[in-house]
């Protein structure tokens, strides 16, 4: 028994302390911006932040909020004030639990920072559009909507010229917002800090192509924090660099995420975030380890398409083009590429009742997947915020069911 302590204790990121003293302080930094003459922005996890970053502006994400929502199990009653309000239960739960805190103040930090000025890139889904209205007009501020067009296969000249003519308007509204210009040469340094830390970032996932995997997806679930948070400033590379030579020593040392991985799994779509111990402890009991998943590598899928010496030029394509915004066939490919980078024995699918545009595609990925790859999938059905679409017994019906599965195909008895 002490030796099984032991082990549990060595698998322990120690990072994980340091993330939270950072996001504490973050969280203090925006709640008390009123009393430091900094400006608040409200803004969607897919949106460009760096020129808020350059201009010295706190950004704040009622996403991250959501999760922070989902994983402290107050999901249910903040849904429920929500629809008491008048909205829809079939509405994204994160858009549901941010509307209804923002009346009560509620959540697990006491409710988000009032917002000066709101950000919203239609990138991600279009719920964020009447969302952010919504909050506009509660709060009485401004808001900058970012249109980006879907990107099915590619993204034409004119879809370029498009949103590049847009982060001109953006600059502008922030400008306006503010009170001062942007400083062109801040706005480089802080494209460069971004693409620095999505290196660093892409790096620390890629460590799980590693066996063992020195990190599970429930791991990056939690360590993505500051990708979203924090992007473009140097307390985000700095952390990413130290989160990266963690892992490289535990590869070296022969440390996994789960003690004894037999089978390899990739996730798909956002978690169910008032369970994610829970279904870490099944799969890890079963020898699974999740060793990566499209929703956290969503924050550097893109990398590709930018240049770091040519930020404010090549952030159209780069931010049209995530992995939210571009056609099924386009995301079954980064699927089909992610199983091929690791090693993946099967895919876990999330049918998020919350989450449409992540969801609505899963059967035709699944299936390409499962011609192309020849490996079995598992669906699940739950939300990120919202318990009440949660059956615990069938989840774990389900899973033991896909571990025979993959026994099988495996050949193991």
């Amino acid at each position: 028994m002490a030796e099984k302590d032991e082990a549990k204790e060595k698998r322990k990121i120690k990072a994980v302390a340091k993330m939270k003293e950072i996001m504490t302080t973050y969280y203090i930094d925006a709640k008390t911006a009123g009393q430091t003459g900094k400006k608040v922005a409200w803004i969607t996890s897919g949106g460009p932040v760096e020129p808020l970053i350059a201009m010295d502006v706190i950004p704040v994400y009622p996403e991250n909020h959501g999760a922070m929502i989902g994983a402290a199990k107050m999901g249910v009653d903040l849904c429920q004030k929500a629809e008491a309000m008048g909205y829809s239960s079939d509405l994204c739960s994160y858009a549901r639990s941010d509307i209804s805190c923002a009346t009560v103040n509620g959540g697990p930090i006491g409710g988000l920072p009032k917002p000066d000025m709101l950000i919203c890139c239609n990138n991600i889904c279009g719920t964020v559009l009447k969302w952010y209205e919504v909050q506009a007009r509660y709060f009485q501020a401004p808001l900058f909507i970012l249109d980006t067009p879907f990107c099915h296969t590619e993204f034409s000249a004119e879809a370029r010229a498009y949103v590049r003519g847009q982060i001109d308007e953006y600059i502008a509204f922030l400008e306006q917002a503010v009170g001062k210009k942007l400083d062109y040469d801040r706005i480089k340094e802080v494209g460069k800090l971004s693409v620095e830390g999505q290196r660093l970032w892409q790096a620390v996932l890629d460590t799980a192509m590693n066996r063992p995997a020195p990190l599970s997806a429930f791991d990056a679930f939690f360590h993505l924090a500051l990708i979203v948070t924090l992007r473009g400033t140097r307390t985000a590379v700095d952390y990413y660099r130290e989160l990266l030579a963690e892992m490289e020593e535990r590869v070296a040392q022969g440390i996994g995420a789960v003690a004894d991985e037999r089978y390899r799994l990739l996730w798909d779509n956002l978690p169910v975030w008032f369970r994610t111990k829970w279904l870490s402890e099944k799969f890890a009991s079963q020898g699974a380890c999740l060793v990566a998943d499209t929703y956290t590598s969503a924050w550097c899928g893109s990398l590709k398409y930018i240049d770091e010496n040519n930020f404010l030029e090549t952030m159209a394509e780069c931010y049209s083009r995530i992995y939210l915004n571009i056609g099924v066939d386009e995301m079954a490919c980064q699927v089909l590429a992610m199983v091929d980078k690791y090693q993946a024995d099967g895919l876990v699918m999330h049918s998020n009742r919350s989450c449409k545009p992540y969801s609505l595609g899963q059967y035709d990925i699944q299936r390409i997947v499962g011609e192309k790859k020849g490996i079995p999938t598992l669906l699940i059905e739950a939300d990120m915020v919202d318990e009440r679409s949660f059956a615990e017994s069938q989840m774990e019906t389900r899973i033991e069911a896909f571990i025979e599965l993959l026994k099988g195909q495996k050949g193991q008895a």
